[in-house]
């Protein structure tokens, strides 16, 4: 009886602020996978080993001319040319490092031919207190140093766990910021606190006058915490989401939704195929958690079956993950399928590269997978 509750979590539930507030109905066009995470997928492809040797890579951003910069979350920044990782970092970032904190996603400014400036969002200690900011680089001509510059927005709540970090710049020219709960559920639907969101800044670090709450960075609302998303056009994004992990008495059901400008997730009122007036609810989640690392639409021409897919690095289930949506029902998953199980271990950042190939990362060194000699490494897929 996996889904019984006890009297006393009956009572707590009923009390906890943070927990599912109404009888919510069950939304038709969310498909919930109960056994497994989906088939096997049927695509050929081939994997080729980029680079490795590296601790953690959780975010990459590409530079004009082919050149990447690669975040390591013990707090070092690298630089991958010419298919070959240089051996000595481009710059060490002093981090507060605790479970999934310290130096995490990463983004290069959409003008970074002409100044040279890119993005990171780390974990740490300001003042004595532990908190998530996002700094402003910039790289040297030669690509192989950087120096910082300044913060440009701070005082996100940080957590050992639930503390998002992926940071990509929109179709718009506008930084996007994922953040987590901070292990605090009812943050999610607090517009005054950045934790739990789907930030939009400028990049200076300012609000957007047209954000959806005006005065506030929030974009979206209701996240528990997201590690990916991408645009399917300016208006519209997919948004990968972590299911809770035994917070207000619930496991599992990482979430894949489509989402626009101001939308809520409904966490934590919400919960697997929920659905509730003012909430979105999910297209796809597992019944067992995943959970969703980077997300990436297939952009490329060399697997052409894959186009328009959404590609996704998932975890806990140590697997990549293609999304495909319906071309009648935007918002409905027509195919899902999974690829790579249990051959490279966690997957995390999902990217395309300049080249229109794939390009994944390992997280088998975070202390929750089988770190080998070869360490962590980047993953190209191609035909």
């Amino acid at each position: 009886m996996r889904n019984c509750l006890t009297l006393s979590a009956l009572v707590f539930l009923a009390a906890c602020s943070g927990c599912r507030k109404s009888q919510a109905k069950t939304a038709p066009d969310c498909i919930l996978v109960e056994d497994d995470f989906g088939p096997t997928g049927t695509v050929p492809i081939t994997i080729d080993v980029v680079a490795e040797g590296l601790e953690v890579p959780w975010g990459i951003a590409w530079l004009p001319g082919g050149d990447a910069l690669v975040t390591e979350r013990p707090g070092r920044i690298r630089l991958l040319r010419n298919g070959t990782l240089q051996p000595a970092p481009v710059a060490t970032v002093k981090i507060s490092s605790a479970g999934e904190s310290g130096l995490l996603g990463i983004a290069a400014h959409p003008s970074f031919a002409s100044n040279r400036q890119f993005y990171i969002y780390v974990t740490t200690d300001e003042g004595g207190s532990t908190q998530n900011r996002v700094e402003r680089w910039t790289l040297s001509e030669d690509h192989t140093t950087a120096t910082f510059d300044r913060v440009i927005f701070g005082n996100i709540p940080a957590a050992m766990y639930h503390d998002g970090g992926r940071i990509r710049f929109g179709p718009d020219g506008m930084l996007y910021v994922g953040t987590g709960d901070a292990r605090t559920p009812d943050n999610s639907q607090n517009v005054n606190t950045p934790a739990g969101k789907l930030l939009r800044l400028t990049p200076e670090g300012e609000v957007p006058e047209d954000n959806p709450f005006p005065g506030k960075p929030a974009f979206l609302i209701g996240v528990r915490n997201t590690q990916g998303f991408d645009w399917k056009d300016r208006e519209t994004l997919y948004f990968t989401d972590h299911g809770p992990s035994g917070d207000t008495l619930r496991r599992g059901h990482d979430e894949v939704s489509v989402v626009r400008k101001g939308d809520n997730l409904g966490w934590p009122t919400l919960y697997s195929c929920e659905s509730g007036e003012g909430f979105v609810t999910p297209s796809l989640t597992w019944e067992d958690a995943a959970p969703p690392g980077g997300a990436a639409i297939y952009t490329g021409d060399a697997i052409p079956e894959w186009k328009g897919s959404l590609l996704i690095g998932i975890l806990g289930s140590r697997h990549l993950h293609r999304v495909v949506f319906s071309l009648e029902n935007p918002n409905q998953v027509a195919q899902h399928e999974v690829y790579l199980r249990n051959e490279w271990g966690r997957l995390r950042e999902t990217i395309m590269g300049p080249d229109g190939h794939l390009y994944v990362t390992t997280s088998n060194c975070d202390s929750r997978g089988d770190c080998t000699a070869r360490k962590d490494v980047i993953l190209r897929i191609r035909r």
